[in-house]
């Protein structure tokens, strides 16, 4: 299973460069793991870039892979890594939630960089 981050959501959806090559890295949508945070995350940037229709593609899209809600472990979880890698909180949250459903996470972010079970892909520095 697969925690796709909101940084690769982003890249892909807007079809950069980056994101092309990371189409390669996106898992089946019965493997894929989105947690509500992501959707979150994901929601208000499509209202501000794109808005309306393309918005609700999206969002219905994530709800056909697997939709992980913030429960308590999760939560607890995630409140001990804010603290041990200085993680924002909903950083903390979309790692604990591929901690704790035994997942890798796919990301752009470097502050997930050298962290367990991150597959990292940087951005360019162009």
């Amino acid at each position: 299973m697969r925690l796709v981050d909101t940084s690769v959501w982003i890249e892909w959806l807007t079809a950069s460069p980056l994101g092309i090559k990371l189409a390669a890295e996106l898992p089946d949508r019965a493997q894929w793991l989105v947690p509500t945070i992501v959707q979150l995350e994901l929601a208000k940037w499509l209202a501000r870039e794109v808005g309306g229709d393309q918005a609700d593609r999206v969002i219905a899209f994530t709800e056909t892979c697997i939709v992980a809600d913030l429960d308590t472990p999760t939560a607890l979880s995630a409140a001990e890594l804010c603290g041990k890698h200085k993680l924002a909180t909903a950083d903390a949250i979309v790692y604990a939630t591929a901690l704790t459903r035994g997942a890798d996470l796919l990301t752009c972010d470097r502050h997930f960089e050298h962290l367990p079970r991150v597959h990292f892909i940087p951005k360019s520095r162009n």
